[in-house]
């Protein structure tokens, strides 16, 4: 029987002053998306208020699914890493739960928006370590697990030097061609985050983090986004608030990062990965922008505006 262990707990606080109630489209459990995220990005989505007489009209989409679909976010939960295999393994995953003891989804469950431009970020993979940790997308409860070819688990040739991982409630559409970046189309994966503080994260923990650049990766014609972020507990984060700090604060990273993430597939006899944008990492703002976006898709997919193909949605 695989081992089921606790591996790190982590508040998930979206309760602040300035918030509204709201429910999901395909629920009545409330949850709190911060007012000023709803008025900066104009966001209705999946919610709405909880006075909006369309709540009465609620439908449940029917699917395939061997359990309803739900889109709950967690508000105010303690949300648990809970390993089940042995790591180093095939059949190894890291489940989250919530204070009830409940799993629920790393990618739909946990809010992406706080408010004020900070967001949740969860980490994948630790900074200086190589094994190649991602939310499996097309399990139920879309757990950590780590990524195989050919039938064997995957670590990247080298050291990753920052601590990786991905926005939830993101989702990069393979339909959408970006003009700006080539024409090349999403890679169906949430949003990847480049945390750059100076701690060393656990897999499964979530951070408050703020954006500060963008960098768009083009790998084998998809566009992977890599939002370059910083955990609101780091010492420096209060130092750095856009692209130009990154570089005065933290001389060299972005180009570091770039460089990383174009040359890591090379040692396998494949090519250097590209990037956009003219080879430049791309303002805040950008970076807000393209979270947004990406928010705006994955609200598309879970409503089924468009097929969500093998990826799990709940």
């Amino acid at each position: 029987m695989a081992a089921t262990r606790v591996l790190t707990t982590a508040a998930v606080v979206a309760a602040s002053a300035g918030q509204t109630t709201t429910s999901c489209l395909f629920t009545n459990r409330p949850f709190l998306l911060p007012t000023t995220t709803r008025k900066a990005y104009g966001f209705n989505g999946l919610c709405f208020n909880n006075n909006n007489k369309r709540s009465s009209s609620l439908v449940v989409v029917k699917s395939s699914n061997k359990r309803p679909f739900s889109c709950n976010a967690i508000y105010n939960p303690q949300v648990q890493t809970i390993q089940e295999g042995q790591s180093d393994s095939l059949d190894y995953r890291v489940f989250f739960q919530d204070g009830s003891g409940k799993k629920v989804s790393p990618w739909h469950d946990i809010p992406l928006h706080l408010g004020d431009d900070v967001f949740h970020f969860i980490v994948e993979i630790p900074k200086e370590s190589r094994a190649k940790m991602e939310v499996a997308t097309d399990e139920s409860f879309t757990p950590i697990k780590q990524d195989t070819k050919k039938g064997k688990l995957r670590y990247y040739p080298y050291n990753i030097n920052w601590n990786y991982g991905l926005f939830p409630q993101t989702w990069e559409d393979p339909t959408l061609a970006n003009s700006e970046v080539e024409g090349a189309f999403g890679d169906n994966d949430p949003v990847d985050v480049v945390e750059i503080g100076e701690s060393q994260r656990k897999t499964g923990e979530v951070l408050k983090v703020k954006p500060l650049a963008a960098l768009a990766m083009i790998d084998e014609g998809e566009l992977d986004w890599k939002i370059v972020a910083i955990s609101l507990d780091d010492p420096k984060a209060h130092l750095v608030n856009d692209v130009d700090d990154v570089e005065k604060h933290f001389p060299g990273t972005l180009t570091a990062i770039r460089d990383w993430f174009r040359d890591y597939k090379i040692p396998d006899g494949k090519p250097a990965n590209k990037f956009g944008l003219g080879n430049k990492p791309a303002n805040k703002d950008y970076a807000l922008k393209i979270i947004h976006e990406t928010n705006e898709s994955w609200a598309k997919l879970v409503k089924r505006s468009v097929s969500p193909g093998e990826l799990s949605l709940f």
